[in-house]
């Protein structure tokens, strides 16, 4: 993504009251949802600039590049906003597990529920 491509994805942005956007986070080959994550327009600059994956942790409120500390990266393949510009989607070409405990998705047991 160009710079001036990513500038105008900044803008188009709804950020909440927070300043925070949600973050979906599909893998580009499968299709799978791996995790949701938050973003403010600092972290969704970094995501676009550096081509992988940062966000605000709400809890230690700050930012947190996947794959920093674990090795497991999360590699841009594209980015869109969803139709209110109050979502994000961002494909991904994983480089190990996406979820803290280690698993593919941090969705992986969501269909064992009832």
């Amino acid at each position: 993504m160009s710079a001036h491509e990513s500038d105008s994805l900044v803008r188009q942005a709804r950020f909440g009251a927070d300043g925070l956007l949600p973050a979906i986070i599909q893998e580009k080959g499968s299709r799978d949802v791996l995790m949701l994550a938050w973003m403010d327009a600092e972290a969704l600059r970094r995501t676009l600039r550096e081509g992988r994956v940062t966000f605000w942790s709400r809890s230690r409120r700050e930012y947190w590049r996947k794959g920093d500390t674990s090795g497991n990266r999360l590699r841009v393949s594209s980015a869109a906003l969803d139709c209110d510009s109050d979502a994000l989607l961002i494909t991904v070409e994983p480089v190990g597990a996406a979820c803290h405990t280690g698993a593919h998705s941090c969705f992986d047991d969501a269909g064992d529920q009832p």
